[in-house]
């Protein structure tokens, strides 16, 4: 067990130092990424556009969460897909910094 866990370490040291990022970004931005589709319908959902950035995301997630939040009057399944176009949108977005 022990040798499994260095010989991950040494991989994702190599994946790092290789590509510049982590192997699990790596695998995040080309592997996990939703079809096309799903990501039009959360864009649709939060009112973003195709090139909308972080701030932007967020930003359109606490206005239409002001307007479904059960507190208000809304409907909590509402709730949880606006938390998920939000999470699938920043997932696709570039990462900066890792």
């Amino acid at each position: 067990m022990a040798r499994l866990l260095v010989l991950l370490l040494l991989a994702s040291l190599a994946c790092k130092s290789l590509t510049g990022t982590w192997p699990w970004v790596l695998l995040r931005r080309y592997v996990l990424i939703a079809p096309a589709g799903a990501a039009a319908r959360a864009r649709a959902l939060l009112g973003v556009r195709a090139d909308a950035g972080r701030e932007d995301i967020i930003a359109a997630h606490r206005k239409l969460l002001f307007e479904v939040h059960p507190d208000r009057g809304g409907d909590e399944s509402l709730v949880h897909e606006a938390n998920a176009a939000r999470d699938l949108l920043l997932a696709t977005l570039p990462a900066d910094g890792d």
